[in-house]
């Protein structure tokens, strides 16, 4: 996968804004299906700071390895703050990490409803005593909401560890 030098760019940045605060990161990805891991560790020594990642696409997979319940999947969505938060959670506990991000949203072209439309996204993010969860709406085609999601995730991580 060669990345658009623009989300390259800023991978570099966080890879070097991790190495300098001692951080490691971990992901747990649905919607994205691994692309920011994909993007972060295609900078040259991200081994230094990217711990793992998971790609949690099923709910059952978001259960199995990262431990979120399957009774708040059921009461509150997949795509929702309080999965995205667990997500992270999750990932951070079963990893040598001390941040972790996670990504949960519906690309479309289908999935969506007038409470969850396509290109909403909702992202985790969690340290040590901290989790919180944002969401963002993006516009386009599937792969577009994709790479738009991957972009912000990794502006979430540099603004979440600054």
């Amino acid at each position: 996968m060669i990345p658009d030098p623009d989300d390259y760019r800023a991978a570099e940045g966080l890879v070097a804004l991790l190495r300098a605060r001692g951080l490691r990161v971990a992901t747990a990805e649905s919607c994205t299906g691994g692309l920011v891991a994909a993007l972060i560790t295609a900078v040259a020594g991200a081994s230094d700071v990217f711990e793992r990642g998971f790609v949690t696409y099923a709910n059952a997979a978001k259960t199995e390895l990262l431990g979120v319940p399957a009774a708040l999947i059921a009461a509150e969505g997949a795509v929702s703050a309080a999965v995205a938060r667990a997500m992270a959670a999750g990932a951070m506990a079963r990893a040598a990490a001390e941040i972790a991000l996670a990504i949960t949203g519906i690309a479309g072209p289908g999935g969506g409803s007038a409470e969850k439309p396509v290109g909403l996204v909702w992202f985790g993010l969690a340290r040590a005593g901290e989790a919180r969860a944002v969401s963002r709406k993006f516009l386009g085609s599937r792969n577009e909401i994709r790479a738009a999601a991957t972009r912000e995730a990794i502006i979430l991580l540099q603004d979440f560890v600054n």
